[in-house]
């Protein structure tokens, strides 16, 4: 475990000759705490004699007491605040058990109960957790940043809570996904807790319902917008980069109207990245490169249609772009095998109402008015849900997609589970199996005619862990889009063939750490090919990787 012993301030000035805490302050650091696990010296030599029950536990029958707890809830809410409390007391703990029960725990500490804890954040809370910066507090983001207890911080995940999963504004409870993110980070790629920072961005809320709910915690009005609100960003970006320069800052379930602008605004000036432009697509493009596999076709000669044309659509179709170009399309020819469906229908030329970010894929076709219209029209190879529209893909969209495909690809992505397009059970029923399924929530398996199918989740957590733990293994001064395109390989090449067999285009979330420690060196290689590495090439990226992934094993404080 990293040594975080010389950022924790004792406010009652007792500490043990250690330099630790000491008493029931060192019970009450997340970070340091083992609670039962403190052996019969360490509770004399850290004034905790009497303070803990008398048997010394291992760290096993820890994790055996927080699973029978765990099995004891009754609903995915209650295990998901569950498991936060712990974190909140034993952060060890909490990695340890999440990480040997990883495929279990991701949809309760991520989507799709995060989603739920964002919606009650007001009425769940018990302790806080990160930094929340409201717009009251320009001037003095410094100060602020300056109050968090840990000298070091290498990874920021920020959200201003517009945009939170396809729940939309949330508000002050959009906190929930920079502390599940930054969760993801360390459990599927090892990065220390302890480097990590979630941090709320308030600016008000649209949400009716919470500026009427009195338990709610956010500032109680509308949101700021405009000059006033780059200029409160612009101060956070700023003030990170003089506390703690070279920070890598993922901007978090921004709406529309920002996340595109900021990202422009700070990928060239800042170690930043937008997940949700950047991390789906990545995810998505490795999707379709193990579809490739299963449908025996070329990645040139794929038709994309998405629904839904907002900042994840746009991202996936631009690095598909890239990729397509990579193979030697031309980039306008490789923008017309993307077309796109909005709330108004396809995206074409003739319109005039169309956003900036929906221009390049606004091609000289045929105006179709809805989504079913479109397919029929262009007989996509693939179609990529990202609109938040439940039951979007009807059965009438997944038949056409089967009579003109033999594989037909359909990813479902609208993360929560209720949000998205379309279940596994109804791509692989209405195709008659041949159906090509990712979605963004899990779904279980599905059996049809006698075989098991295994749908891939297309869950951000194959990538944005990974890309993480490169950029701070190596110290990258940027994130790149060409580090995204490395990460959508590595992930695809990870695919084995059993995974195929089953249906899954993603590898078993039981391999993450494996496939994230795999594309944290390819990150790494294309910083230090690129020039963007802030540290000398080693000979032994992969050894640079791993000795930057932090375990959960409690410390021997009287070694």
């Amino acid at each position: 475990m990293t040594d975080t012993s010389s950022s924790t301030a004792s406010p009652t000035g007792r500490h043990s000759k250690l330099g630790l805490p000491h008493g029931a302050e060192l019970l009450h650091d997340p970070l340091l705490n083992k609670g039962t696990a403190f052996t019969q010296e360490e509770r004399w030599a850290l004034g905790l004699a009497g303070l803990l029950p008398p048997h010394v536990h291992s760290m096993d029958e820890q994790v055996a007491r927080v699973m029978d707890n765990y099995h004891a809830k009754t609903t995915d809410l209650e295990r998901y605040i569950h498991l936060v409390s712990l974190q909140d007391r034993n952060e060890t703990l909490f990695y340890r058990v999440v990480m040997d029960h990883l495929e279990e725990m991701m949809p309760i500490i991520y989507t799709p109960t995060v989603g739920q804890a964002c919606q009650n954040w007001g009425h769940l809370f018990r302790r806080p957790r990160g930094l929340y910066i409201s717009i009251k507090d320009r001037g003095h983001i410094a100060e602020i940043l300056h109050n968090w207890p840990h000298k070091g911080v290498g990874v920021i995940v920020v959200t201003d809570g517009e945009r939170i999963l396809g729940l939309g504004d949330q508000g002050a409870g959009g906190m929930g996904i920079p502390v599940g993110k930054l969760s993801l980070y360390t459990a599927c790629a090892g990065i220390d807790p302890a480097l990590s920072l979630p941090v709320m961005l308030d600016v008000g809320t649209e949400n009716e319902q919470y500026l009427r709910d009195p338990l709610y915690m956010g500032l109680r009005q509308s949101r700021v917008r405009g000059k006033d609100y780059d200029d409160f960003v612009g101060e956070f970006i700023a003030a990170v980069e003089a506390t703690w320069p070279g920070t890598l800052i993922q901007f978090e379930d921004f709406g529309n109207l920002n996340a595109f602008r900021l990202l422009e605004e700070y990928r060239n000036k800042v170690c930043t990245f937008n997940d949700d432009i950047q991390g789906t697509a990545a995810v998505v493009l490795s999707g379709l490169f193990s579809a490739q596999r299963l449908t025996g076709t070329a990645f040139a000669d794929q038709r994309i249609l998405f629904l839904g044309a907002g900042e994840a659509g746009i991202g996936i179709g631009d690095l598909i772009v890239s990729a397509l170009v990579s193979e030697g399309l031309g980039v306008a020819e490789a923008r017309k095998r993307c077309c796109f469906v909005d709330s108004k229908g396809l995206v074409v030329k003739g319109r005039t109402d169309l956003a900036v970010h929906k221009l390049s894929y606004a091609h000289d076709l045929a105006a179709c008015p809805d989504f079913i219209s479109a397919v029929r029209e262009l007989k996509p190879t693939a179609i990529i849900g990202v609109s938040t529209m439940p039951k979007a893909f009807t059965r009438e969209v997944v038949e056409a997609m089967a009579s003109y495909n033999a594989r037909p690809i359909v990813f479902a992505l609208s993360n929560p589970t209720s949000k998205a397009e379309c279940t596994a059970e109804e791509a692989y029923t209405w195709s008659r199996g041949r159906a090509i399924y990712a979605s963004g929530s899990p779904f279980p398996p599905c059996l049809y005619e006698g075989k098991t199918y295994v749908p891939g989740q297309g869950n951000n957590s194959y990538i944005f862990p990974g890309v993480g733990l490169g950029v701070v293994a190596c110290r990258a001064r940027h994130v790149t889009d060409r580090m995204f395109s490395e990460a959508a390989k590595t992930l695809a090449s990870m695919v084995l063939p059993g995974d195929l067999e089953v249906g899954r285009v993603y590898p078993s979330l039981t391999r993450i750490k494996e496939v994230s420690a795999a594309i944290a060196v390819a990150v790494a290689e294309v910083a230090f090919k690129d020039g963007l590495a802030g540290i000398e090439r080693p000979s032994d990226l992969a050894a640079l990787v791993k000795s930057a992934m932090w375990e959960p094993r409690y410390t021997e404080y009287l070694e």
